[in-house]
């Protein structure tokens, strides 16, 4: 029943003093966070640490959320810019990790449900190359447009821009993961063809 709960709902729950009914946010939306930071920060074990912090930083500023968005976009702002300060205090490179991208679908009839798994875990993969070789910026806006399922207006909260700049940068992140395909992916593109 309280993981049917909206996410307005839960958090007027918190704010009116159950602070227990912050781990329901957290179960939500744990799995998108990780994500999101392990994408930026590549180490496992330094993205859960961030993730803790974002969570940490969301219940902090939980009496903030004014609702006039989803509390989604929200919280992906505070983990888009959580991570960028953990990195620049670290002064690390940014890498890019997707785990799963929607570009290329199983079209694979005639063979058994193993071999379409096998066949779409294996173009999963060169994705997740192929975006690994893209900027972070490129491979940041392509994990929360499909990833993340965020919408334009919702990408242009989080990245502090407007959403027409976000649908001309996504389309050119798109070309760019075409021609990283292209050109590091040539013989496996052709053999799923």
């Amino acid at each position: 029943m309280s993981t049917e709960l909206s996410d307005s709902v839960i958090i007027k729950l918190v704010l009116n003093g159950n602070q227990q009914a912050y781990a329901l946010l957290v179960n939500r939306y744990q799995q998108y966070v990780f994500t999101l930071v392990l994408r930026m920060v590549k180490s496992r074990e330094e993205a859960e640490e961030v993730a803790q912090d974002v969570f940490i930083k969301a219940y902090r500023a939980l009496a903030s959320f004014n609702g006039e968005s989803k509390f989604s976009t929200w919280l992906y702002t505070i983990t888009h810019n959580t991570s960028l300060s953990f990195l620049r205090k670290k002064k690390v490179v940014i890498h890019s990790l997707d785990n799963e991208t929607v570009m290329l679908e199983a079209d694979s009839k005639d063979s058994g449900m193993e071999a379409n798994l096998v066949e779409q875990k294996s173009k999963n993969q060169m994705l997740d190359k192929a975006i690994a070789l893209l900027s972070t910026d490129d491979a940041h806006l392509i994990s929360l447009f499909y990833k993340a399922e965020q919408s334009l207006d919702e990408i242009g909260q989080i990245l502090g821009i407007e959403s027409n700049a976000v649908k001309v940068r996504l389309f050119r992140a798109r070309t760019r993961l075409r021609e990283k395909l292209e050109t590091n992916f040539k013989q496996e593109l052709m053999d799923i063809r």
